[in-house]
């Protein structure tokens, strides 16, 4: 079956049909087709809903339709099933199409659906917030949880938000509103999981469906980047380097698009567990030849979870598994894409219960005031030199390193709770180096900040020059107390005899 990934099978809709049912099948134990529906509307207009590559029956009418499909008005002319080739490897590839026509509606909605209206800030603070930009509800038709299910798990765990990123389709926003009354203190965030057989985008904060039908005319994933972005929502790529055949469609991203469309990478899915830590040092690596070309977006982490963390099997997904913390002025759909596309991120590969790691480029190593920071993760910042600071909470018996344009510097023993590791720094003669501190377990990445950018300005400022015993590496909880040479010594000794590595990128 060759030609374009996608292709139509046509049929009318005459005047006086109050519903329609689309039954559907790939009739095949080897081949997987995807299924969705078009309504009589022109131009890319008649979008009804994308079912993916399940068998449900389609069903849609004025005021109710099936999971993932969009209710309204039944239209008479010529209506149009979607079919997505999937996987084809027994051909000729079959399959079967029924189309029912009713004069009367048979399907009820399961509870009240109103048009999305973002809610007011949940919060207004200046910090940082937890969540997880990669959730699935059962508007996802591969997936089973409800929003109420997710929010549980997700307030369970410590989470303020989550973004519902379902398979192409933008259905689960008729919810929102409902939740959101009876959730006073969390936030539903707006997004698309834009499906296409080269890759997963996130769209964050999109509330309006994008063609992901690439090879159609007009339809590339150029045109696809440009329509989230033309809605104020943030592109990024989804679990880039996750090559696991057909248990995930396209998952590991392929497609050629200019990075200046690029707002943000997923370096982490589905937390450390089993073999997940593999994909996230490929994806940090990724993420890194990426930021070489020259794109200055952040790192961020999703889940994936489309059960709830009810999912069993090689890699069960939960929600916050990783979590995601963006610095933000407060906890608002707005808020929170100002802090993605600053690049103020924060994230914890396995879960909320990881150390957190605090970015802060300062003048002095030993203030610890937050508004003495001069800069913080996503900022660029011009000087003659400066102290990266990183704070570590709750990382007893893990290390600490920076890492300058993707190569890692020596790690330190984080020994106390706070702990803060700083270094004096001096940007390039030409150019920017970008900087980033990550926590690591067992010589892994465990939680990881985005970065830093530091360019040479004759007139910017310079950092206090080091003490002539300055040991250059860690200080103690207050940030002034510096250990005695002997103990900065035994740690060194006790560090490499742990025979340490440092990590390729």
């Amino acid at each position: 079956m060759g030609g374009p990934d996608h292709f139509f099978v046509e049929f009318e809709v005459p005047p006086g049909t109050a519903e329609l049912e689309v039954r559907h099948d790939d009739l095949s134990d080897v081949n997987i087709l995807d299924f969705g529906l078009d309504d009589a509307r022109a131009g890319g207009a008649g979008y009804r809903g994308w079912g993916g590559g399940t068998t449900e029956p389609i069903v849609v009418n004025e005021t109710a339709a099936s999971r993932a499909y969009v209710p309204g008005p039944i239209r008479a002319g010529t209506w149009r099933v979607i079919v997505g080739k999937a996987k084809v490897v027994a051909s000729p590839a079959r399959y079967r199409i029924e189309v029912e026509l009713r004069t009367t509606p048979t399907l009820v909605g399961d509870r009240p659906r109103t048009p999305y209206v973002a809610p007011p800030p949940r919060k207004t603070e200046t910090r940082y917030y937890a969540g997880d930009l990669h959730v699935h509800s059962r508007e996802s038709t591969d997936a089973a949880a409800t929003l109420e299910e997710n929010i549980a798990l997700a307030k369970q765990r410590g989470l303020e938000w989550i973004e519902i990123s379902d398979h192409n389709t933008v259905t689960q926003l008729d919810y929102f509103n409902d939740v959101h009354a009876k959730e006073p203190g969390f936030l539903l965030i707006p997004g698309i999981e834009y499906t296409t057989y080269a890759g997963h985008a996130n769209a964050i904060g999109a509330t309006k469906f994008v063609d992901h039908k690439i090879g159609q005319p007009g339809v590339t994933i150029e045109t696809g980047a440009d329509a989230i972005r033309a809605q104020g929502a943030i592109l990024s790529i989804n679990h880039p380097v996750l090559d696991i055949g057909d248990l995930c469609i396209g998952c590991a991203w392929s497609h050629e698009l200019d990075p200046a469309k690029i707002g943000g990478v997923e370096i982490g899915t589905l937390g450390v567990t089993a073999g997940a830590q593999l994909f996230s040092e490929r994806a940090l690596a990724f993420w890194d030849a990426l930021l070489d070309k020259g794109a200055k977006v952040p790192g961020l982490g999703g889940s994936d979870d489309h059960r709830a963390g009810t999912s069993t099997g090689l890699f069960p997904a939960k929600v916050g598994s990783p979590t995601t913390l963006v610095r933000a002025t407060e906890l608002s759909t707005q808020g929170i894409l100002e802090g993605i596309r600053r690049g103020a991120t924060v994230v914890k590969l396995d879960g909320p219960d990881d150390a957190m790691v605090e970015l802060e480029a300062v003048m002095r190593r030993d203030e610890d005031a937050a508004d003495a920071a001069l800069a913080f993760p996503g900022d660029t910042l011009g000087v003659r030199s400066i102290f990266l600071r990183a704070r570590v909470t709750g990382g007893v018996g893990q290390t600490v390193r920076f890492v300058k344009n993707g190569a890692p510097e020596d790690a330190v023993a984080v020994t106390s709770d706070p702990f803060v590791h700083a270094i004096r720094v001096a940007p390039p003669e030409q150019g920017e180096d970008r900087w980033r501190a990550e926590a690591l377990v067992d010589e892994r990445p465990r939680t990881v900040t985005s970065h830093v950018w530091l360019v040479r300005d004759p007139a910017g400022p310079e950092a206090e020059a080091p003490s002539a015993n300055d040991d250059g590496c860690g200080v103690a909880p207050d940030g002034r107390s510096r250990a005695p040479w002997f103990v900065v010594a035994l740690a060194a000794i006790a560090v490499a005899l742990r025979g340490r590595r440092r990590s390729a990128r």
